[in-house]
């Protein structure tokens, strides 16, 4: 795996069927390295606390190969790296393979896996589509948060190198598709 844009984005204010809403989850690919902090990317907008940032979803991260699905179901989106409100996106970035707990090396920083993405009606507002987030959540593509465990900078081009791995741990994807039975369980 490795870093194929990093992304960061600036608070923003979109109408959005009446109400305004407040987002920073429109992020754009920088040119400059950027810096992880323990509980965020400085200089990218978090706008809700509650569910953005922290400690255990510092930096999200999502594959640039499960942009091909994407573009297929939304082909008239003006598509850039970042779509997701992802601040890394890394080449071939398996959420079957990654387990909570497992650690790497990339740029200056030491990261842990530490849970799957569950999407919001931002993505919503994103794709300008609410049914992104349903469809989001019946595919097994939610990409990973990481917890820092030492802050620097990381780059485009920057390699994962793996420092801890974590097997008997469940994988993203078993995390996510958990997460997705409890929150879709018909209720009695």
């Amino acid at each position: 795996m490795k870093i194929v844009a990093t992304n960061i984005g600036e608070r923003k204010e979109i109408d959005w069927k009446g109400k305004t809403v407040t987002t920073g989850i429109f992020k754009f690919p920088v040119e400059t390295p950027i810096f992880l902090d323990v509980e965020k990317v400085k200089d990218d907008a978090i706008c809700d606390r509650k569910y953005h940032g922290g400690i255990d979803q510092a930096v999200y991260a999502y594959s640039e190969k499960h942009y091909a699905y994407w573009k297929e179901l939304y082909p008239n989106l003006d598509w850039e790296l970042g779509m997701f409100g992802e601040n890394l996106t890394v080449s071939d970035l398996e959420e079957s393979q990654l387990h909570v707990g497992d650690t790497f090396k990339v740029g200056e920083v030491i990261i842990e896996v530490t849970k799957p993405r569950q999407p919001c009606m931002k993505l919503g507002v994103r794709f300008n589509d609410m049914k992104i987030v349903k469809q989001f959540w019946q595919q097994n593509l939610p990409g990973v948060y990481f917890k820092i465990l030492q802050t620097g900078f990381v780059k485009a081009g920057d390699e994962f190198e793996q420092v801890k791995s974590c097997p008997q741990n469940p994988t993203i994807e078993e995390v996510y598709k958990s997460k997705r039975e409890a929150k879709f369980k018909p209720k009695n």
